[in-house]
């Protein structure tokens, strides 16, 4: 299980909303530039995965792969995402705080 997942059992009663909604409402609040380099930053996490995967799969291959085990892993991908977005309004919220 992962940090967040115990709180998505109720999450319209803790939270008002998703954890997506909660989200883009925080980054709403943010500065432009600490917003822009927070996604770098998940961008740069998400690049640094791919290239990884990529040195077993060629691309098209990687694709097929990702699309393949989201279907096939529906809710657990649906909860592992509630779960990021939690930590990344967390991040920014820290940020805000800096």
């Amino acid at each position: 299980m992962s940090r967040f997942e115990a709180l998505f059992e109720d999450e319209d009663d803790i939270f008002s909303g998703s954890p997506q909604s909660k989200y883009w409402d925080i980054a709403k609040q943010v500065s432009e530039d600490l917003y822009q380099y927070d996604f770098d930053e998940i961008m740069t996490k998400i690049a640094v995965m791919e290239k990884m995967l990529m040195q077993q799969h060629n691309e098209d291959e990687l694709n097929r792969i990702v699309e393949s085990y989201a279907l096939m892993h529906q809710e657990e991908i649906e909860l592992h995402k509630k779960s990021l977005y939690m930590e990344y309004a967390g991040r920014l919220i820290y940020k805000l705080s800096d």
